[in-house]
């Protein structure tokens, strides 16, 4: 497809006829969405019900790393759907233990050793917040059966400006006003300390302490890269404690950064690491919680579970996912088409279209300069330029195209943006 036949006479915005109310009065408001309603999708592209095409510049917040609809992970979807779709964990089937052991093979090389061998272990779950759940209560009750903590009193140390979902645990410890006003009380249990501050990390720590929760990039709050030598640093603090590191890699995971785990960007292994979003390849929510064996293995029947988590079709999508990333080849396609989008963002920094830029691979977070409004603002303006973005805290963009996606188009789409901008 040339990029530049893309806005034609057929793209024009069309409006509901006979003044119809648009479909979703009984939807609860906890979204302000773009006014565009999707209707298909293919690869970077969709279509809304006027079949008006956009290029998807946001992936599901990575969730769609693959694009829509991909041909190997449809196909195995609905292989799985003609046998078997759901168990529950009371029974074994045969796609988990096929999923686990992929998982294992892709991320257990990029963990911290178990402390007697053991190997890599995997608890599927189905959404983010779900994972980061399950690691919670993993570290707490290693903190408890192993470090020694006296029961009740285990502290995780988070960082200021996270997202790791919308759970009444999680946003206990989130420093968002919007996701956490209003929902207490408050799960204790938790100390922030301001993100990219090794130092403040380490003087949080204490007997109590059972784990470091950190996102290695920070989505949500904007694309946001700590210092080079933050989680370095942070590693050694927690090998030094006796305690765990946890990445929440929920949407910096599988190939969005160039790599597998953005965690190997500054070559940090930690402990447990959840993943989610791009685990589903889009068609289903997956996540699962990957680590040491000996931290894992604290878990026993009856302690955790879920009934739709490792269900066959979860599974089954999960495995054609880990055969995409098994090659490589996403992840070096993520570097090099990553290295292009963060070369045309520092050219409008320079020209002074943007205040900032920021970001690792395919994966950029946008300043909007305050004279051209808003993010919200900005997202507007691209989506009248067929680019569907979405706005965060304010003042910013985000960008995170799926992998997938051609070259041509990733350049016609920084073109609007360009475009948006002056």
């Amino acid at each position: 497809m040339d990029p530049r036949d893309l806005l034609t006479d057929d793209d024009a915005p069309v409006t509901l006829p006979g003044g119809e109310p648009e479909p979703g009065a009984h939807l609860a408001g906890n979204y302000h969405p773009l006014p565009v309603r999707i209707a298909s999708g293919e690869g970077a592209w969709v279509r809304d019900v006027a079949g008006t095409r956009y290029l998807d510049f946001l992936a599901g917040y990575s969730a769609l790393n693959f694009g829509h609809r991909h041909p190997a992970l449809i196909a195995a979807a609905h292989a799985q759907l003609d046998r078997l779709t759901l168990t529950s964990r009371a029974f074994l089937h045969d796609q988990l233990g096929e999923f686990a052991d992929r998982l294992a093979g892709l991320v257990g090389p990029l963990l911290a050793p178990s402390a007697g061998g053991e190997p890599t272990l995997v608890l599927p779950m189905n959404t983010g917040a779900e994972a980061v759940e399950t690691a919670v209560k993993t570290v707490r009750k290693w903190g408890y059966d192993v470090r020694g903590v006296p029961e009740g009193a285990a502290t995780i140390v988070v960082a200021a400006g996270n997202f790791h979902g919308r759970t009444t645990t999680v946003i206990s410890f989130s420093t968002d006003d919007d996701a956490r006003r209003g929902f207490g009380p408050y799960t204790p249990g938790f100390r922030v300390v301001p993100y990219g501050d090794a130092a403040a990390v380490a003087a949080a720590i204490d007997d109590t302490t059972v784990a470091v929760l950190l996102e290695p990039i920070q989505g949500e709050a904007g694309v946001v890269v700590p210092p080079a030598d933050y989680l370095p640093t942070v590693r050694a603090t927690c090998d030094a404690a006796g305690i765990l590191l946890v990445a929440d890699e929920i949407q910096s995971g599988l190939g969005r950064t160039g790599t597998t785990l953005a965690c190997e960007v500054v070559g940090v292994r930690p402990d447990l690491v959840t993943l989610g979003k791009a685990l589903g390849g889009g068609i289903v929510p997956v996540s699962a919680v990957v680590g040491r064996g000996d931290v894992l293995g604290v878990l026993t029947p009856g302690t955790h579970g879920s009934t739709f988590g490792g269900n066959p079709l979860a599974t089954a999508v999960g495995i054609a996912v880990l055969e995409l990333l098994a090659t490589g080849e996403m992840q070096a396609r993520a570097a090099v088409l990553g290295a292009h989008l963060h070369e045309r963002l520092a050219a409008l920094v320079q020209a002074g279209l943007a205040e900032a830029t920021r970001g690792v691979g395919l994966w950029a977070g946008v300043d909007v300069p305050p004279a051209l409004g808003t993010g919200r603002d900005l997202a507007e303006r691209l989506l009248a330029r067929r680019v569907l973005v979405k706005d965060t805290h304010g003042h910013t963009v985000r960008l995170s195209p799926p992998i997938v996606i051609a070259a041509d188009d990733l350049d016609w789409a920084l073109d609007q943006l360009t475009d948006a901008l002056h």
